[in-house]
């Protein structure tokens, strides 16, 4: 005997999957006993397919993930808001985890606040058991402002000493509206303790300048000098011109000081910063790091608004699309209380680093190529061991586990499709792209290729495939070095993007979606695809 329960919404990733658009509130069917989290028709709800408008709903928040958070620690931080406010705990990697990681629970955990990793352990999960791991990256071509910028005034222009990180400055970021931002460094008066602040002034304060074309042969140079020709012009300054000319800065009146940082930045710089911070007493700004970015937001674009043309869409977008899916597919008791078998009964630990320094090697202590993914993983199993490290139930873990390695894929440009290599060209709208290298540059190979496809099968995902051809060089990312660090099976896979490393670049509305779509489907049907082979 059954009777009528009336249940609230469900989350909007779930309303397709119980039979299309439902009101506020709609009926379930429930024994009279208590229901069982276990039942199938409930754990189905959690693995349905996305519906058209599931996919749909991530375009809106992605464009504004992408303009709110122009830089790598906003980003970051972003990030861990997000899944902080869907139940999962900060951890510390200064502080023992044995007594804080518990089955059932999610955590994350940050370097440099510019890297973070976010985990979910099953409430079956036992050591050696696999983790089911999404590696990106979340930085992206920038420049960034150098240690002491200050320039002296030219011909009445106030400029800032800026370096191109990766392959920046290129040709795309003449005459743009350049934003400053970043993280700040500032002493608290009333701890007398170091803390991280973020800055962001998103208004347009700089700009590369072009020569024009009327002067001939400088203006036409392919080969523009960086450190002398590509100097950003940030405000105005003909003080020369008039009686009152400026006679310098005596270090006695230097913003903080002498000797304080700020005393060696430029002098407007500080003042908006510190206003922006409201910070009264500029000799507490200890240090900072400062990225220059573009300013224009995220938009839609095209006849039917079928486009997203945005800035650091490598590699912010797929950072996105595997934390939201990790978000959907851990949903439980703590942010959907009314529904908390949508956690199921994972016997996997679920696992999602976004990594900083991809596009200058991964070198750093933030860096793929660092020990920060490993350690973790081995931290969380010690976890359950008493904070005993046991290295074969780690080697097990890893022998168990699968990654893919997230990073955007090439779509196909109709203006040079002759340099596309046929069949292997991704478009826009349709799906992920597998991305394959015969020589080792990513971690593609037969095996880990029949297990996605055997997942986007599962979910109702579209999987496209791209490889170089051979008479062009072929890009990486942090496939190979985690891969190969751990031993874990993996395979290379991301959404395709339009004017890769351009200063702005081009993807489909509906990608951001398809990538959370294939993503939470990974993490919903790794046990089940693991089991074939």
């Amino acid at each position: 005997m059954t009777r009528r329960k009336r249940g609230p919404k469900l989350p909007t990733w779930l309303q397709d999957s119980v039979g299309g658009a439902r009101p506020a509130e709609y009926e379930i069917s429930e024994p009279e006993s208590e229901v069982s989290e276990k039942s199938d028709s409930f754990q189905s709800y959690a693995r349905r397919t996305f519906s058209k408008a599931d996919v749909e709903s991530y375009t809106t928040p992605f464009l504004d993930f992408i303009t709110q958070n122009p830089t790598v620690f906003h980003a970051v931080d972003a990030i861990a808001k997000r899944l902080l406010s869907h139940g999962f705990t900060k951890l510390s990697a200064r502080e023992p985890w044995s007594d804080s990681i518990k089955k059932g629970g999610k955590y994350f955990v940050e370097r440099n606040g510019s890297s973070i990793i976010a985990f979910a352990i099953g409430s079956n999960y036992e050591p050696g058991n696999g983790v089911a791991v999404i590696a990106s990256h979340v930085d992206a071509l920038t420049t960034k402002v150098k240690p002491i910028p200050t320039k002296p005034t030219r011909a009445g222009y106030e400029q800032l000493g800026i370096a191109p990180y990766a392959g920046a400055l290129n040709k795309t970021w003449w005459d743009r509206d350049l934003g400053i931002g970043g993280k700040v460094l500032v002493r608290d008066p009333t701890t007398d303790r170091i803390v991280p602040r973020l800055v962001k002034l998103d208004w347009p304060i700089a700009r590369i300048p072009t020569l024009a074309p009327h002067f001939g042969a400088p203006a036409d140079d392919p080969n523009p000098n960086p450190e002398t020709q590509m100097v950003p012009i940030i405000g105005l300054d003909n003080s020369d011109l008039t009686e009152e000319k400026a006679q310098g800065t005596s270090k006695t009146d230097r913003l903080g000081g002498a000797g304080a940082f700020t005393s060696t930045q430029p002098e407007r710089l500080v003042k908006a910063i510190a206003g922006q911070l409201k910070i009264e007493d500029y000799s507490s700004i200890v240090n900072w790091e400062l990225e220059v970015f573009d300013t224009q937001p995220a938009q839609l674009g095209g006849l039917a608004k079928e486009f997203i043309f945005a800035p650091r869409i490598d590699d912010k977008l797929c950072s996105y699309a595997a934390i939201e899916a990790l978000v959907a597919s851990t949903a439980s008791s703590e942010t959907n209380r009314d529904y908390p078998f949508l956690a199921g009964d994972s016997s996997i630990i679920k696992l999602v680093g976004c990594f900083d320094d991809e596009e200058i090697s991964s070198l750093l202590r933030q860096g793929a190529r660092s020990n920060f993914l490993p350690s973790t993983i081995e931290r969380i199993v010690a976890a359950f061991l008493g904070g005993q490290v046991n290295s074969d139930l780690i080697s097990q873990t890893y022998a168990n586990g699968f990654m893919i390695s997230a990073d955007v894929s090439h779509a196909v440009n109709p203006n040079y499709l002759n340099v596309y290599l046929e069949n292997h060209a991704p478009r826009l709208n349709v799906g992920v792209a597998v991305e394959a290298d015969p020589n080792g540059h990513t971690t593609t190979n037969s095996v880990s290729t029949a297990f996605l496809q055997r997942v986007a099968d599962k979910c109702d995902s579209t999987l496209q495939v791209f490889q170089i051809r051979n008479d062009s060089r072929s890009g990486g990312t942090v496939g190979p070095m985690l891969s190969s660090a751990t031993g874990m099976r993996a395979i290379d896979a991301g959404v395709p993007q339009l004017s890769m490393h351009s200063i702005r670049a081009t993807v489909g509305d509906k990608d951001p979606g398809l990538g959370v779509k294939l993503f939470k489907g990974y993490f919903d049907h790794f046990e089940e695809v693991d089991a074939e082979f």
